[in-house]
Order: structure tokens, then sequence, then C-alpha cells
């Protein structure tokens, strides 16, 4: 058997990290906690900031996260006593498939962030390391709301960004909370500013009150009317002003957003036509805003998405072009100058919940009813049917997706 000889002159914090090196000693029992249909929405809603770990136990990439994950949530509990400010936690995705599916996981494993019992859209993708977990985690501890000391700090305003500013009596207000909570949620969507006090006297004249200030020097604040104290409708008015209805997307942020779950109505566009863009703004506004939450409104870099526009048959010379990806095929609105049709893009949007533009990908244009003033008889044809609703593409069982194309192709 060997023995260990260990030097007089080490001291004894030395001897930890050696012995740690050799396997000779074991770190502190990791206040993991695992999740259930039980307990998940408690945990959950009482914790500052939540990391949750879901994992398949078959999976070797999950085998090997643990240890990492046990020593960062030591590593963190250190720095953050309050059980309540930092949670670690993790779910058994075999175990509990209806939480995986709930949060739609598909790949093991998935470090999701959570927020007060919301879960944030964008994943830890960071080096799956302790240091940059835990380093990961102090990020989000930082305060997401710059304190104003003069209101001349207003006027300097980064307007390339979205801006939401606060105007409160003082911090220790169930107003200045619920501000404080919207911000940390959206803290990577708009910039949060607050004055308290004397400095925002002078916008108190009607009580504390919440600005917004858009992208662009010329455009109009524009101010909330409802109640601070309520939190629903503080986070959804302020959601609606940092998260554009349409927003871009790109290779950066393709995996992001295709987590979210849902399928993507996507404006191939020349970067420089700002034209087109806003036409398509305005007709997703006018006509799907009711669709919101069921698909995500996107526009794309026509040179940029150069290859995945060969798969629909198109090029940057073709642009703009309107298409769904539905994650299992690319479906192309039939002519970009049909937008402002009342109701045309809404139908190609409502044909794809309905099926209707997966089953003409396979099977052709859905026969069309009897035309009118003309009886079909039994044995003949029925009239010809019209233009399908998008434009057919050369059936394949081949998945495609925009996000297909490998970076290297860039």
């Amino acid at each position: 058997m060997k023995v260990l000889a260990i030097s007089p002159s080490l001291d004894i914090r030395s001897v930890t990290v050696l012995l740690l090196v050799m396997g000779l000693s074991t770190p502190g029992q990791a206040e993991i906690t695992s999740l259930d249909s039980g307990n998940i929405d408690d945990v959950l809603n009482n914790a500052g900031v939540a990391l949750v770990n879901f994992y398949a136990d078959w999976c070797r990439f999950s085998q090997m996260l643990h240890p990492v994950f046990e020593e960062a949530s030591n590593l963190v509990r250190e720095e953050f006593p309050d059980t309540k400010q930092v949670v670690f936690a993790r779910v058994d995705c075999d175990q509990h498939s209806d939480i995986a599916q709930r949060y739609r996981i598909t790949k093991y494993p998935t470090l999701k962030l959570f927020r007060n019992g919301m879960m944030m859209k964008r994943e830890y993708r960071g080096q799956r390391s302790v240091a940059a977990i835990a380093d990961f985690i102090r990020q989000q501890q930082v305060d997401p709301v710059k304190e104003i000391q003069s209101l001349e700090e207003v006027k300097t305003v980064d307007r390339s960004k979205r801006n939401i500013i606060g105007y409160f009596d003082k911090k220790d207000s169930d107003s200045y909370h619920t501000y404080e909570k919207v911000a940390n949620i959206l803290r990577d969507d708009c910039m949060f500013l607050a004055a308290f006090g004397d400095v925002s006297e002078s916008e108190r004249f009607s009580g504390e009150n919440v600005i917004y200030k858009p992208v662009g020097e010329s455009v109009p604040d524009m101010v909330y009317l409802g109640s601070l104290s309520n939190f629903d409708l503080t986070y959804a008015w302020a959601q609606d002003k940092c998260v554009p209805l349409v927003r871009e997307i790109t290779f950066e942020n393709g995996e992001e957003l295709t987590e979210e779950g849902i399928p993507f109505l996507i404006l191939f566009h020349i970067k420089e036509d700002t034209e087109s863009l806003e036409k398509f703004q305005h007709e997703v506004a006018r006509q799907l805003i009711s669709e919101k939450g069921s698909i995500n409104f996107l526009h794309a870099d026509c040179d940029k998405f150069r290859h995945p526009l060969l798969h629909i048959q198109k090029t940057p010379a073709d642009c703009p072009v309107i298409a769904i990806d539905s994650f299992r095929h690319m479906y192309v609105f039939p002519d970009f100058k049909d937008l402002a049709i009342p109701g045309k893009l809404k139908q190609f949007v409502l044909d794809l919940h309905s099926g209707k533009l997966h089953r003409e990908f396979h099977h052709g244009p859905d026969p069309t009813e009897t035309t009118p003033g003309q009886e079909e008889t039994e044995g003949e044809a029925a009239s010809s049917p019209p233009e399908s609703s998008f434009q057919k593409l050369a059936p394949s069982e081949t998945r495609y997706t925009i996000l297909s194309r490998g970076r290297d192709e860039l």
C-alpha cells in the first residue's frame, strides 16, 4: 500500500487541493434539489434564480456534468448562502417526461435558467466547468437596474437600444420591487434605469411612473398607464416594448429561437431593403397579432441565408420572400405582392395550423369546392383547383429547416 507523505511546509489549503486532485478526498454534499411534478412549481416560484439541469441517466454527457454541476452548486452556495436567492436543481427527464415536455427539452443535458418561476428564453450555453457555471450565476446577481443620479443622464441614454426608465419615491416600495422583478426577467432585451427621491421628484408630479424610450432619437416616449404594483400588467407592457413583434434571426440566436418551440414565419430580404421589412411588420401587426405565441415572426438577411433559400428554390435575387419553417418542412408564400391582400397572410398561417400546408406539400393542392352555379356530376372531375396557398416544393421526407446549414458554410 502506498502512503502519502505530506511535507510540513504545506498548509492545510494546499493539502486539501492535493487530496482532491488525487481523488483521496470528496467535496461537501451538494445542495441539488430534485424536482418532480409535486414540488417543481413551489421550488421555482420561490427562487430568485434557479439553474435547472434537465438530464437523462443513460446520456454520457449528463453523467459527465453531474459532478461539475454539484461542485458549482457548492461554490455558489458559499457566496450566496440564502437558499431562496439561488437554487441549483435537476430533473430526471426519463422519470418525469411530463416536465421535460412542459419545458420543451429535446436534448441532454440542458441547463435552463428560471427567475421567480419563469423560464428565461436563453438557456446556459457556456463552458460546462465549475468556474464558468459559477461565474454565470454571479452575472445573474448583478442588479439590472442602473440608478440615475441626475436627470441629465436621461438625455444621454443610448437611443440605439430600448430603454425603460422608472421614477420612484424610494427603493423600498411595492412599485419598485415590481419594476425590479420585471427588469430581472427582461435584462437581455432592454436597458432599465431608475431615479429616486429628490432626483425623480420633478417627474413624479402625477405619482410614480415608468416610461419607454424606443430606438431612435426622434421617436416619442411611451408612458405606462397601468398599476405599478401589478406584476402581470407591468411585465406584459414591458415585454411588448422590449421584445419586438418581428425579430431578426441570425445564426447566433437561431437555436435559442428554435427552443421556443413554435414555427417561424420568416421574411427573407436584402439587408438594405427596409421598405419590404416595414410592409411585413405592418401586415404582421395588422393580420397576425392574435397569432403571437403560436408562431414566431422573424426576418432574415437574404445574403447570409443564401443556402436555405436554395432549399426553397430561391436566390437572393428573388427576395423579398416569405416562408414558414415548421421544423419539418419549409413552405413558401405565393407572392410577396399579395402581402397586403386582406387576410392573405393570416390564411397562410392558419393553413399551417390546420395541416393544409403539410398535406399539400406531400399530396398536391386540396380539391376545391364546387364552383357556384355548377354541379359536379358523379364520375366527373371537379373543376380545376386554384393555385396552392404556397409554392409546392419537390416532395421529400428530408427534414430541413432554416438552421440546417452549418456555420462553416457562412
